[in-house]
């Protein structure tokens, strides 16, 4: 970096890593542990739910979530997500980080224990207030994403930065093994007491009355880990790079951050100024199109395919497990058992696939790049799906299930150890300040998108357990990674620059005209002219 910096930019860039860096990991990663576990108990939940709601004694098998309604209680909270991300988003650059901060969480408590409510007894009353209060639970959840990105990044020294941004994402990783873990427990508890028939020996008793409390209990206490973090929330002073570069006062960002960072700072007026001339340029203005257009393509597109290929993965696992001899068939066990079975086997994957790969990304971020990372996660999780695509017929037999189970198991190990996690960090870091959260939000939302597509669409091709329909779902899915792969070369390499040197704001040309993706030398000087 050359001195040229603001002095408080340069020494959060330059602190050594502290303690309180990490605590600021936990509090941003509480939104994502809610957000995971909210997304993830749901998918044990609806099946109990199917039963409860929707037993037809003529049908002669278990009662299940009509299609239409198993895709709102499961897309509803994406929905939510998605208009989220774009308000909190937004408001994070116009009012500050820290003001919209604890918003999010309120709503996402409020919400949550709200869900495990309803109005009325019939299924209609019961899964509609569920949907209007995932909706909302989902918009909080939302508001979380870009706010806990760009608070991490900003927050951060350049050597560590890429670590602890995935590190918060990485929360989602242990709000996954919660879900699994919190359901696993409570089903248990009530089978304890409560254990019904299987479902072929008695049809209506199979479905334990106690369960309507079970999917309550397990949504409601989504509420607590939110609710824990508040406080802390609340205590965080807004980031340096906001207060010193968009409300133009160095001297507060000072103070702010010498609070909570072990840093010397002096306050320097002139030079704020020139630095604040260098970044008014609106997110809609030809100026931000030359310098991050091309990025701003790369980040929506990468995290646009990536989710439609992870939540498919996500979402349909209780379709899989059975195929996979996981789970027991539906028809020789009781509702609580099969929520019992189904979370056990969500645990197992999320502990061993999913979990690591999140670790791996904190661990070797730094060291491969995030860059090397998306196109190697993408590159894998193509050849699994196809493997998995192509030989689904050989594999779903039952001396092969172990094969599949280590298959599916490693497409999730390379999502997480591949672009879940750096098309969450990216967005981050590529972006000038002024819209910073901004540019996180679209990015996040064009996400959650994708994700929408598989909720409501691929999931049409799983939820029968029809061998051709979900062939077809896991080729496509291979393609759309391979997509993604073309797309990772839209952004570049941010390892171990600093925010302002990587979104130009240090009021040099921008290096990304070079279209590099690997990262410039350390002597900004060589390659960027003053303007």
């Amino acid at each position: 970096m050359t001195s040229d910096n603001l002095v408080v930019l340069n020494a959060l860039d330059t602190a050594r890593t502290q303690w309180y860096h990490v605590t600021a990991v936990i509090i941003a990663g509480m939104g994502f542990f809610t957000d995971a576990y909210d997304l993830f108990c749901i998918t044990t939940v609806s099946k109990l739910l199917g039963r409860l709601y929707y037993y037809d004694p003529t049908a002669n098998a278990p009662g299940k979530l009509p299609h239409v309604a198993n895709n709102w209680v499961i897309g509803v909270a994406l929905v939510g997500t998605l208009s989220g991300q774009l308000v909190f988003g937004w408001l994070g650059d116009k009012l500050g980080r820290k003001k919209v901060y604890g918003l999010t969480l309120i709503l996402m408590v409020i919400c949550a224990l709200c869900s495990g409510l309803s109005f009325g007894y019939s299924a209609k009353a019961v899964i509609g207030t569920l949907c209007f209060f995932r909706f909302w639970l989902g918009f909080g959840i939302g508001g979380d994403y870009p706010l806990s990105a760009t608070i991490m990044s900003e927050y951060a020294n350049k050597s560590t930065r890429g670590a602890f941004i995935a590190a918060v994402f990485a929360m989602q990783g242990v709000g996954i093994i919660f879900a699994g873990l919190v359901s696993m427990i409570i089903s248990k508890l009530f089978l304890m007491s409560y254990e019904g028939k299987p479902f072929n020996k008695d049809e209506v008793l199979s479905t334990e009355p106690e369960a309507d409390y079970v999917w309550r209990i397990v949504l409601m206490l989504g509420a607590l880990p939110a609710l824990l973090t508040y406080y802390w929330r609340m205590k965080m002073p807004e980031t340096g790079r906001y207060t010193a570069i968009i409300e133009g006062n160095a001297k507060q960002a000072a103070i702010n951050m010498g609070k909570v960072l072990d840093i010397e700072i002096q306050a320097e007026g002139d030079k704020l100024a020139q630095f604040k001339a260098a970044n008014e340029y609106p997110l809609l203005s030809n100026e931000f199109f030359q310098r991050h257009g091309l990025h701003l393509i790369g980040t929506m597109s990468t995290w646009f395919l990536l989710d439609i290929a992870f939540y498919s993965q996500n979402l349909t696992q209780k379709d899989i497990f059975p195929v996979m001899g996981l789970t027991s068939n539906a028809k020789s066990i009781s509702a609580l058992r099969e929520m019992f079975e189904t979370s056990r086997a969500m645990f197992v994957i999320a502990l061993l696939g999913t979990f690591p790969g999140y670790w791996f990304t904190v661990f070797f971020i730094e060291k491969i790049g995030r860059f090397r990372i998306q196109l190697m996660g993408f590159f894998m999780m193509s050849v699994f799906m196809a493997i998995i695509g192509i030989k689904y017929d050989y594999l779903k037999t039952n001396e092969h299930k172990w094969t599949f189970a280590t298959l599916y198991g490693l497409t999730f190990f390379f999502a997480n150890f591949g672009p879940n996690s750096t098309t969450f960090v990216l967005p981050a870091e590529l972006f000038p300040t002024r819209v910073r959260s901004t540019c996180h939000a679209l990015s996040a939302a064009s996400g959650k998108a994708g994700a929408m597509i598989s909720a409501f669409g691929i999931q049409q091709y799983t939820q029968d357990g029809n061998v051709q329909k979900i062939k077809k779902a896991m080729i496509l899915l291979a393609v759309t990674n391979m997509v993604g792969f073309c797309c990772t070369f839209l952004v570049t390499e941010t390892k171990g620059r600093s925010l302002e040197e990587i979104s130009g704001e240090d009021g040099r040309q921008h290096e990304t005209q070079l279209k590099t993706s690997k990262p410039v030398s350390s002597h900004p000087d060589d390659h960027m002219i003053l303007h």
